[in-house]
C-alpha cells in the first residue's frame, strides 16, 4: 500500500465572495476549485483539509455556499475556490439557474484554474447532476480529481468495495486521481493535500 508523507498544512484565510471571476482577487495565483452537489460535504472537506473548524461555512441546511468563495492558501501559494453547491431543490428554479451560471462562468473563464476537486458522496456515486459536471470538465478542458466523501458512513469492507468500483469508473471518465475522504476522521487528507499542493508547485 502506498504511503504518502503528510505535508505540512498551509495557513489559510478567507478573502472574498463574488458571483463571477471579473470580481475575483486581483492577485494572480493558481487556483484549485471545489465542486459538488449541495450537502455533499464540500465545505466540511475544505475545513478538514486545512485543519480548520469554521474557515468554510457549513450548515445542516444545504445551499449555504451561494457565491464563489476565495481562500488564500499559504500567503502566496494559491487560492482555494469553493463553488456553489448544485442540485439544491428547495430554492426557486431561477436561483438554481443563477448558481449554475456562477459555476459554469467560473469554469469557463478562470485563467488561473489548475485543478477541480469534484466531491462525491461515496454512498451514492455519480448522480445525473455529477454527470453533467463531468461532461462540462471535458467540454471546457479542465483537469479534475474525485474526492469520495463520507467514507466513515460505511463499514471498512463496504467502503473498500465502493472505492474500487468508483475508482475504475472515474479514472475511465478522465479523473486524474480518486481519493476516499472522511472529513470527520481526516482520512485521505495527506493524499489529497499532497496532490493539490504538487499541482500548484509546492513539493
Amino acid at each position: 500500500m502506498r504511503v504518502v508523507t503528510s505535508p505540512s498544512i498551509p495557513q489559510a484565510e478567507f478573502v472574498l465572495s463574488c458571483p463571477h471571476v471579473g470580481l475575483a482577487p486581483r492577485r494572480r495565483l493558481p487556483e484549485i476549485a471545489f465542486a459538488g452537489r449541495s450537502n455533499v460535504g464540500k465545505s466540511s472537506l475544505i475545513n478538514s483539509l486545512l485543519n480548520r473548524k469554521k474557515l468554510a461555512l457549513t450548515a445542516k441546511t444545504p445551499g449555504k455556499t451561494r457565491l464563489l468563495n476565495y481562500y488564500l492558501i499559504g500567503r502566496n501559494l494559491c487560492y482555494f475556490v469553493d463553488l456553489p453547491g448544485y442540485g439544491f431543490a428547495r430554492v426557486s428554479k431561477s436561483l438554481q439557474a443563477e448558481w449554475g451560471e456562477y459555476i459554469e462562468g467560473y469554469l469557463r473563464d478562470s485563467s488561473s484554474l489548475r485543478m477541480v476537486v469534484l466531491i462525491l458522496d461515496i454512498r451514492h456515486g455519480v448522480t445525473d447532476l455529477d454527470e453533467q459536471m463531468i461532461k462540462g470538465f471535458h467540454v471546457l478542458g479542465r483537469s479534475w480529481i474525485a474526492a469520495l466523501t463520507k467514507a466513515d458512513k460505511l463499514s471498512s469492507r463496504a467502503a473498500e468495495s465502493r472505492v474500487a468500483a468508483l475508482h475504475s469508473e472515474l479514472i475511465s471518465r478522465g479523473a486524474r486521481a480518486v481519493v476516499p475522504y472522511s472529513s470527520l476522521k481526516h482520512t485521505g487528507r495527506a493524499d489529497l493535500l499532497h496532490l493539490l499542493l504538487k499541482e500548484v508547485g509546492r513539493p
